[in-house]
């Protein structure tokens, strides 16, 4: 079945995809950082990101559609949990509304902190999805392991990656041999089956957990992720970094602006 990588643009020929890897996680890092630590306030700001961002998406040379619709996944997320914040923060009214026996009122400050959870989720999603969209996955878990970073995450990650297109081929399976056997019936028989279906998922995947863990053992895997990939920091390394350091530094006077 197809299964849409993340990095099916790693092997595009760019000024992105030539950085370092541990440099464009380092620059990410600080990026976000950046974003994080900005004021709500400061639209300049945000659109200074916004421009650098967009930037750094034209000399990736990856389709735009495919950053947008990478990017956009956390949005439904980042509103169902922050969508109840103009509703419950203090300050100046926006706004009352009744439904019956229950009133509700927006403030304008929770309307700020709604708008800025939203832009910075975005911002920091697609500052992830340009850098880690450059990469192929398996460098990019080197590139981890090379900054030190814990390697049960790293092991985690990759296993992650690496079989849940697994598990979602068991799932489409299943499912197929519970349409070609479900002729009718109602929800309630539907749910059962769901949770039958589920349970037979949960099964096969710790089966194959298991065949695969008895696989590597018996092939020397100690953990340690190998890649043909040569870490060579450059020049032009060092200049992204002062860039992206420097652009950060701007951004943050900004807010003062």
């Amino acid at each position: 079945m197809h299964h849409p990588y993340i990095d099916k643009y790693a092997e595009l020929d760019s000024p992105i995809h030539r950085i370092d890897p541990r440099v464009k996680i380092i620059c990410a890092i600080l990026i976000i950082l950046g974003i994080i630590f900005t004021e709500p306030t400061s639209a300049v700001s945000f659109i200074c990101y916004g421009i650098f961002l967009s930037i750094l998406v034209i000399l990736s040379r990856i389709p735009v559609s495919f950053i947008l619709a990478r990017s956009s996944v956390v949005i439904p997320f980042v509103i169902m949990i922050a969508i109840f914040i103009p509703f419950v923060k203090e300050g100046k009214v926006a706004g009352a509304y009744s439904f019956g026996t229950l009133k509700l009122t927006v403030t304008y400050n929770g309307l700020v902190i709604l708008l800025n959870v939203l832009v910075k989720s975005y911002l920091s999603v697609l500052c992830m999805t340009v850098f880690t969209a450059s990469l192929k996955f398996s460098v990019l878990l080197k590139a981890f392991e090379r900054l030190k970073f814990p390697n049960l995450l790293i092991m985690i990650f990759s296993f992650m990656y690496r079989y849940i297109f697994v598990v979602i081929d068991e799932l489409m399976h299943v499912k197929q041999a519970k349409d070609s056997r479900t002729v009718g019936g109602g929800r309630l028989s539907h749910t059962k089956t769901l949770a039958n279906v589920l349970g037979v998922l949960f099964v096969r995947s710790y089966e194959r957990a298991e065949s695969v863990y008895i696989a590597m053992r018996s092939r020397g895997f100690n953990g340690t992720i190998n890649t043909l990939y040569d870490f060579r920091l450059r020049v032009a390394d060092i200049a992204f970094v002062v860039i992206v350091l420097g652009f950060v530094a701007i951004a943050r006077f900004s807010s003062a602006i």
